[in-house]
């Protein structure tokens, strides 16, 4: 029984076993408040590292949790201590509590994409299958807590659904990086290794940690115990197992100084099948390059002096990257696939 199953009732009768309530809200309260603080003022801290609409996304997770807390601890704390159970603090607490896992869910739809990890931005049928899932989330998890029929089904299948999108995005990304790093090994690019190997990584323990919150989902629906005995200690382990679970997931993807190259990646996702471009440099002065016809090998590049007696002007030439396309369409974008 949360906040919102009890504003009918007369402050009298309520049951003393709901007494610890305040204090457990109060303690996760704190909790989801200074973690909330600290990711914003670690963004505001590397945003000259790393600049990441992912980051700011997730940054919207706790502060829905904080304020759901907050107006949970003020309506059990009034209940109790104040002799009133007020509807509208009930009320803004569901709410907040359906929007925060809705939230949660379509933030995890975001990082199993690659939003800013493998592409800048997702494209439109990633955006369109993102929303409807959110908004069928949100619906069907409202029709859910007001015990609307069949609704318990359909919840069901919503989150099979989303666990299915979000484990199969997993795989995907995970099969992609993977094929990169096989790349790199065999023509022994290492300047892109490592940032490979961090997304890669990253993926990596986010599926793990999905796969905790799928079970832990599935216990919580197979397990409705609604009775007033000994609810707040089934509260505190589920509090406590969902702030532990957000809690590795945001240090997964928090802002940080990022391996070289991290940020590498195409602006959108591209269903052309495209390799890495080998990573080699030649080196000329600047009489030979304005020879250089080479339509591959045409970018040019100044590099810092090698030391302050010299002053010969150095060109780092840059292969195009579309040259070693497999297929190519016309209207395809000629920036490698890096992600």
């Amino acid at each position: 029984m949360g906040a919102s199953d009890v504003h009918h009732y007369h402050p009298a009768a309520l049951d003393d076993s709901y007494r610890p309530m305040p204090s457990v809200y109060l303690a996760f309260l704190s909790l989801w408040f200074i973690s909330a603080c600290s990711w914003t003022i670690n963004i505001y801290r590397t945003r000259h590292f790393q600049t990441s609409n992912l980051q700011l996304t997730l940054a919207s997770v706790p502060l829905i949790k904080a304020l759901q807390l907050a107006l949970s601890f003020l309506f059990w704390y009034s209940c109790f201590y104040l002799q009133t159970c007020s509807l509208w603090i009930s009320f803004g607490a569901y709410v907040t509590g359906v929007l925060f896992q809705t939230a949660s869910f379509v933030s995890f739809l975001l990082i199993s994409h690659g939003y800013c990890i493998t592409c800048e931005r997702l494209s439109l049928a990633e955006r369109r299958t993102t929303a409807a899932l959110g908004c069928l989330f949100y619906l069907t998890l409202v029709g859910y807590r007001a015990c609307i029929p069949y609704f318990t089904a359909l919840l069901l299948i919503t989150y099979f659904i989303s666990f299915y999108v979000i484990f199969r995005r997993i795989s995907q990304n995970l099969t992609v990086l993977q094929e990169q790093l096989t790349f790199i090994e065999d023509e022994d690019i290492q300047a892109m290794h490592e940032a490979i190997y961090t997304k890669y990584n990253m993926f990596k323990k986010f599926q793990s940690a999905m796969q905790i919150i799928a079970v832990a989902e599935t216990v919580v629906y197979f397990n409705m115990d609604n009775s007033s005995e000994n609810y707040w200690l089934r509260l505190l382990i589920r509090e406590w197992a969902q702030f532990c679970i957000f809690l590795y997931v945001g240090w997964i993807f928090r802002s940080q100084d990022l391996a070289p190259n991290f940020s590498v990646m195409p602006v959108v996702k591209s269903k052309v099948e495209e390799m890495l471009p080998p990573v080699y440099s030649i080196e000329m002065d600047a009489a030979t390059f304005r020879e250089f016809t080479n339509y591959e090998w045409h970018i040019g590049v100044p590099t810092p002096l090698r030391n302050e007696r010299s002053k010969e002007s150095v060109l780092v030439i840059i292969q195009q990257p579309h040259a070693y396309r497999l297929t190519s369409e016309p209207s395809s974008s000629s920036s490698s696939k890096l992600v």
